[in-house]
């Protein structure tokens, strides 16, 4: 690899972008290319940020396609389709507002595997069951055992221990 140096004016561009920038991604990569300003090896901070080589390979390529900092931020990508489509959603709720005897389930409650199992019916995918605790938890449900709280002790004034008269 041929030595990377940046002029007086990109390195206070990246400084700066290093300086005020909230994302750790952009962050990492804006050090990566300082680091390598500084004349570090390039596999030591590759080792140090926990990245492979390759990897501050494509970091410099993006930012000296146009030597902007903004080369450095990650694209937008569509990412995984959602799994809640409004259908499930709204069979959610429904399940919510019955109990499981209503749909053949032995059970007074529903419960995280019960409802996986029901909403598997729908369109015969299933959901992992962090999912759909995250959902209830958006939805504002709260699902806690109860405790088992002792009656007062009646006897609690005489056994209190009395500090002797001064």
């Amino acid at each position: 690899m041929r030595e990377f140096v940046l002029t007086r004016s990109q390195r206070y561009q990246l400084r700066q972008q290093l300086k005020h920038t909230q994302d750790a991604s952009l962050y990492r990569r804006t050090l990566a290319l300082l680091e390598l300003d500084k004349g570090k090896p390039l596999a030591q901070i590759a080792r140090s940020l926990g990245v492979t080589r390759q990897s501050i390979y494509n970091w410099i390529d993006a930012y000296t396609l146009a030597y902007d900092p903004l080369g450095l931020v990650d694209a937008e990508r569509s990412g995984r389709p959602a799994v809640w489509t409004p259908e499930l959603q709204e069979l959610l709720q429904k399940l919510l507002k019955e109990l499981p005897t209503a749909w053949d389930y032995p059970a007074v409650n529903w419960t995280v595997p019960l409802l996986r199992q029901q909403l598997a019916t729908w369109d015969g995918r299933w959901l992992s069951e962090d999912s759909i605790r995250r959902r209830l938890h958006e939805m504002g449900y709260v699902w806690k055992r109860k405790r088992y709280v002792l009656p007062p002790d009646p006897e609690k004034e005489k056994k209190k221990t009395h500090s002797p008269a001064a």
